[in-house]
C-alpha cells in the first residue's frame, strides 16, 4: 500500500472527505484514500468495501455526510464477519437523525452498535494510537 501525506494526487467523493484529508496532510499524518478494499458477504453474494481512509496504524476511517440504512446494513455486516477491524465514522454532524421519523441520531446508532464516531475531524487521539496488529 502506497502511503502519501498529501491529498494533492487524490479525487475525493465530498467536500468532508477533502477537508479530512487536508487536516491529515497538514499534521504530516501519511494516509491512503480509497486503496484498500475490504471483502464481505451480504446473504448470497460476495461484496467489496473501499473504505475512505486508513491511518498508519490500521484505523479505517468511513467519512459520512449522509448515513443511509444501506450503509449502517453495510457496516454491521462488516463489523460481524471482520471483527479485526476497527472502523471509525467522522460525520459532518452526529446529532442528524438517521430518518425523519425516527429519533435516533447517528452517534445513537454508532453507540448501540459499537463503532466509535466524531464530528468533522478525525481526533488527534485516534491518530496517535498505537496499532493493535
Amino acid at each position: 500500500m502506497t502511503k502519501r501525506t498529501t491529498k494533492e494526487s487524490y479525487s475525493f467523493r465530498s467536500g468532508l472527505e477533502r477537508a479530512i484529508a487536508g487536516r491529515l496532510t497538514a499534521q504530516k499524518v501519511a494516509f491512503s484514500y480509497e486503496e484498500k478494499v475490504i471483502c464481505y458477504v451480504k446473504p448470497e453474494r460476495t461484496s467489496r468495501y473501499t473504505p475512505d481512509f486508513v491511518l498508519p496504524n490500521g484505523i479505517i476511517i468511513e467519512a459520512k455526510g449522509r448515513f443511509l440504512t444501506v450503509d449502517r446494513q453495510k457496516h454491521i455486516l462488516i463489523k460481524s464477519q471482520r471483527p479485526d477491524l476497527d472502523i471509525r465514522f467522522v460525520f459532518s454532524n452526529s446529532r442528524q437523525r438517521i430518518s425523519k421519523t425516527s429519533k435516533t441520531t447517528y452517534a445513537k446508532w454508532c453507540e448501540s452498535k459499537g463503532f466509535l464516531y466524531a464530528d468533522k475531524v478525525i481526533p488527534n487521539e485516534w491518530i496517535k494510537e498505537t496499532s493493535r496488529n
